[in-house]
């Protein structure tokens, strides 16, 4: 016998309980049933409503009516009707399929464009023009619930109905999983090798994200930048950046992997190790992926100058908190405005205060504030609490002439690190070639400084001078890619970079140097000539 949790031993049920247990179900899913029944789209068409035959279900669009109270009523005869309800919008009739004309520029097979054209209604290709939407201009998905959305779809198309929000959202996913479809075959049919850079930081919200973008040549001969992943990480360590790299390289498919561009940190190392590592077992690298690792020029760059602006004079800082008084205020802002006016200064450039660990921020407020110096000189004039102030916050005072003429030079300075670092960092023409000629003039600029006569100048130039060797001077740690692309380029060729070489570095090290690249780019053509072979 059967025993319960208490010890006691289960009573066997009698036939009417057993009945009335029976009853219950039934009755429970008969309720679920006509739960089920209410919630059905389709009562979105159609209206109930109670009459003296009984509860009736009315359609919204031509008033037909269907008896909907009793268990036998489901909606399949309301779904029927629906189909073929002559008003109902989306069902369009024959005689209204025909195309409508519109005066739309078209091409036309001669080339030309006409004034005149055709569409048709079609409600899925609506929808997807209304996920590209919602894609493209970063829009909410609750937005195509709004009211005045609504109401402008159904003055420009009242035959469409605007899906929901979760709808949209399904939309999107398979707009998303379309293009994925479509940018797969066209990694898988190119014949060239593809470039990676990737980036990793942390949100507000403290969480982990990395971006990895793909950059590649198609078999057209059109550069292309697409973003492969988007994605949350554990963490910024080596391991875990590399094998979320991995998977999704592995999703992606993508094997034929040039290079990979990363900032200097020293977990971005350690993933390069375990990317080569792992490159190397799908015998898809070039040398051994000795040379897949290249850092972020524009990173080192940014490194390079905010070494340098660590000594920063005292006309910078004098300019810097002139600005800062100014947009303390709207009044003062104002005022300050009025002076530009009376001095008529032709400009669109307005006050910015700089982030003083950001050098790009500080050569834009310099930039900013140089076209505008005669309005702070006008500005002083009329504001007696201006000078007063900055005397007694730092005891540095306004900026003078002299201060003027210090920070004209060193926004000169900064410009060329500025537009250096807009040059190498395009996404829509090849950089690779770029990259030997700016660190040129980074040197030249930098050798002219060491040996100028403003004390100032020169120590900034020097400790910017060190912080490049630290990453360029060491021709063991430097990517001999960014030589030989410079030397396929048919402008210059090897002898052209042989002579820079030796004119940016010592003998010695300029010796070493071109014979690594010499060698490289022997191994290089052997490699490349062996698979053609095989091919």
């Amino acid at each position: 016998m059967a025993t319960n949790v208490g010890g006691a031993p289960d009573q066997p049920q009698s036939e009417h309980e057993t009945g009335q247990v029976s009853e219950n179900q039934n009755k429970e899913q008969g309720a679920k049933r006509k739960r089920m029944k209410e919630r059905s789209e389709v009562w979105e068409h159609f209206i109930k409503e109670d009459l003296a035959s009984g509860r009736q279900a009315i359609c919204k669009y031509c008033g037909m009516s269907y008896k909907c109270g009793a268990k036998k009523n489901g909606t399949s005869v309301l779904w029927a009707h629906i189909s073929r309800c002559r008003k109902y919008p989306l069902n369009t009739p024959k005689d209204l399929k025909q195309s409508l004309l519109s005066f739309k520029s078209a091409k036309v097979p001669s080339g030309s464009t006409s004034g005149l054209t055709y569409h048709k209604f079609d409600a899925g290709s609506i929808r997807k023009a209304l996920s590209f939407m919602v894609i493209v201009d970063e829009l909410p998905f609750k937005f195509v619930e709004g009211i005045g959305f609504r109401h402008f779809c159904g003055v420009m198309e009242s035959r469409f109905n605007v899906p929901s929000r979760i709808t949209v959202a399904k939309d999107c996913f398979e707009t998303y999983l379309t293009e994925k479809r479509k940018l797969k075959n066209v990694l898988k049919r190119c014949n060239s090798r593809v470039s990676l850079t990737t980036d990793t930081w942390t949100s507000i919200q403290q969480i982990n994200y990395m971006c990895l973008t793909v950059h590649f040549i198609d078999n057209d001969w059109k550069l292309h930048k697409r973003i492969l992943n988007f994605c949350p990480i554990s963490s910024h360590k080596g391991d875990d950046i590399g094998k979320e790299i991995e998977k999704c390289l592995l999703d992606w498919g993508v094997e034929n992997i040039m290079c990979i561009t990363i900032d200097n940190a020293c977990s971005n190392d350690t993933a390069i190790g375990y990317l080569r590592r792992k490159i190397n077992g799908w015998k898809t690298g070039v040398l051994k992926g000795r040379f897949i690792h290249m850092r972020c020029v524009a990173h080192i760059v940014n490194l390079v100058v905010s070494d340098g602006l660590k000594i920063v004079n005292d006309s910078v800082q004098r300019v810097r908190q002139a600005v800062r008084f100014i947009k303390q205020s709207p009044a003062r802002l104002q005022r300050f405005k009025k002076c530009v006016l009376d001095e008529k200064i032709n400009t669109k450039k307005g006050l910015c205060l700089d982030v003083p660990i950001r050098w790009n921020s500080t050569y834009l407020m310099l930039n900013a504030a140089i076209e505008l110096e005669d309005a702070f000189e006008r500005y002083s004039e009329e504001d007696p609490h201006y000078v007063v102030d900055l005397n007694e916050r730092d005891g540095k005072g306004s900026p003078d002439s002299d201060d003027w003429n210090n920070v004209r030079r060193f926004s000169e300075f900064l410009q060329a690190f500025y537009d250096l670092t807009l040059h190498v960092s395009g996404s829509l023409y090849v950089t690779s070639n770029l990259f030997f000629h700016e660190l040129v003039s980074v040197v030249v600029l930098l050798k002219d400084l060491v040996s100028s006569d403003d004390p100032d100048m020169c120590l900034m130039a020097c400790r910017m001078k060190e912080k490049y060797e630290k990453y360029w001077g060491d021709p063991e740690k430097i990517n001999l890619l960014i030589f030989i692309v410079v030397v396929l380029d048919p402008r210059y060729k090897l002898d052209y970079v042989q002579w820079m070489i030796t004119e940016i570095y010592d003998p010695i090290v300029a010796s070493k140097l071109v014979d690594n690249v010499k060698v490289t780019l022997n191994a290089l053509y052997e490699e490349y000539r062996v698979s053609h072979l095989m091919m």
